[in-house]
């Protein structure tokens, strides 16, 4: 983890997801696939956003969508299957177009980061057109600071 997005995580709200690596998520080795860890940052999102008092659903319901625009993970280390895993999740950025998650995932109460990463997400129609951040959301998706 850069000491820019430690410093990030330090100063914005952090919500975390606690779960169990599931033997699906694991090759033949029992190590949790590169891929998989693009759902644990959903999965991220999806508490994060339940924690702030909504859902994505409601989101769509309301007719607007953050489609993934940009996916960025760094790895120091895997997860194994049975597992804890971690994620932590904040919003890193908020724009009028654009919004960015930063995620940190460790094993259970490990303090060793194994993975970072974040993923941007423009603000679209239910046509897929972009744009600007909803008022009915700007509360639910400004960086809320600690």
């Amino acid at each position: 983890m850069s000491g820019t997005q430690a410093k990030q995580r330090d100063s914005h709200q952090c919500v975390e997801s606690v779960f169990h690596v599931r033997y699906a998520e694991t090759d033949n080795m029992g190590v949790v696939h590169h891929s998989t860890y693009l759902v644990y940052f959903e999965e991220g999102r999806s508490q994060y956003m339940r924690e702030m008092g909504s859902d994505y659903a409601h989101v769509e319901e309301s007719g607007y969508q953050l489609p993934v625009t940009e996916a960025q993970l760094r790895f120091s280390g895997s997860l194994r299957y049975g597992q804890q895993v971690r994620v932590r999740t904040w919003i890193a950025e908020s724009r009028s177009r654009r919004l960015t998650f930063a995620y940190e995932i460790t094993a259970g109460d490990h303090p060793r980061v194994l993975v970072t990463g974040y993923t941007h997400h423009v603000w679209t129609d239910v046509n897929g057109k972009v744009t600007r951040l909803p008022e009915r959301w700007r509360s639910h998706f400004q960086p809320k600071f600690a």
